[in-house]
């Protein structure tokens, strides 16, 4: 299986440097991954970098925590679209989540979702499903189906675990066709993705992208 197409070709530690994005975009065109997810700051390089290919320019909004109030993950978003993002993975509201708060959720995913779309840009939504119950992320993929959401995602990569296979195999199962499922966090080996791929993600988000690719 060539998983390269799957892969979001990952780069958020706070301590990346300009070259290490570049290199990564040039890894990402050489072997057609999916896209190049980076923090904000870096999202005007990364799509010039990637100008005219295949390869999409992801960035990151209310991230790590999700906690961010509405308009500022309103204005983050917009910022990164202004600056070529082509895809937005944009944390749930934790402390909203936590507090049953869905009417706020549901708001925020909306708005979000609407702007992205306006634009012609993905959305994608991280649960930080470690932090939830089977109940909660449910909820929460049901609010992220609502909104026209256009994948749910696992995982963050910065909390207390990443993806694993059940669970994917429940989003896809509570999204039921009406968005898609994003694997990430902790994923570093080919059967590490092949097996989050097998049980109902489209997409995998990993800063061992080239470890994945070139152990098949």
């Amino acid at each position: 299986m060539n998983l390269a197409p799957y892969i979001d070709h990952t780069a958020l530690k706070p301590n990346t440097s300009r070259e290490d994005i570049k290199r990564l975009c040039h890894e990402a065109l050489e072997h057609n991954f999916a896209s190049v997810c980076v923090n904000p700051y870096y999202t005007s390089l990364v799509s010039r970098e990637l100008k005219g290919s295949e390869v999409s320019s992801c960035t990151v909004t209310g991230f790590p925590l999700g906690n961010n109030l509405m308009e500022i993950k309103m204005a983050e978003t917009r910022s990164a679209l202004k600056n070529g993002a082509q895809e937005i993975d944009t944390v749930i509201n934790l402390a909203a989540l936590q507090n049953n708060n869905w009417g706020l959720i549901e708001e925020e995913l909306v708005s979000l979702a609407a702007l992205c779309h306006q634009e012609s840009a993905i959305i994608k939504l991280i649960l930080e499903t470690s932090l939830l119950n089977r109940g909660q992320i449910k909820k929460a993929c049901d609010a992220a189906v609502l909104a026209k959401v256009d994948f749910v995602k696992t995982s963050s990569g910065f909390s207390s675990g990443g993806a694993d296979s059940q669970t994917v195999a429940f989003m896809k199962e509570c999204v039921n066709g009406q968005a898609l499922v994003k694997a990430s966090g902790g994923i570093r080996s080919y059967e590490d993705a092949k097996l989050m791929i097998e049980s109902g993600a489209s997409r995998i988000g990993s800063s061992s992208g080239l470890k994945i690719i070139r152990q098949h």
